[in-house]
């Protein structure tokens, strides 16, 4: 029972206190308020209301850009690294290339060789 009374004086203690601060709030308020026509007092919501707009899209156009500008830097990784496989392949080819045309000389000299070969062999016989 004692415990009871107690909570219920430091209730009262907390409530009067509280009674006091709004008290003291309410002679800053009415000291400090400025009070305004319908019409100035609508005009500054719907200011007030703008801004909070002007903000939130602001916000959303940052990370917008933000989105924007990393996607753009996985996009040029990306071309980047397609650059280099195409570099890769072209050397490759060019490799490929230069065979083919060594080869082809190598055949052009084979062939030469041949018909040098079968036309010594057919004037020969001729003779």
């Amino acid at each position: 029972m004692e415990k009871g009374k107690e909570r219920r004086s430091v209730a009262i203690g907390n409530l009067a206190e509280m009674t006091a601060n709004l008290d003291s709030l309410q002679k800053l308020l009415v000291k400090k308020a400025v009070f305004v026509d319908d019409d100035t007092f609508a005009k500054a919501s719907l200011t007030s209301e703008q801004a909070r707009t002007i903000k939130v899209l602001k916000q959303r156009a940052e990370a917008a850009q933000k989105a924007a500008e990393l996607r753009a830097q996985e996009v040029t990784r990306e071309l980047e690294n397609t650059t280099r496989v195409f570099e890769l392949h072209m050397e490759e080819l060019r490799a490929k290339q230069e065979e083919i045309s060594k080869r082809d000389k190598e055949i052009k000299l084979l062939e030469a060789i041949i018909q040098t070969l079968g036309g010594k062999g057919s004037h020969s016989t001729d003779e």
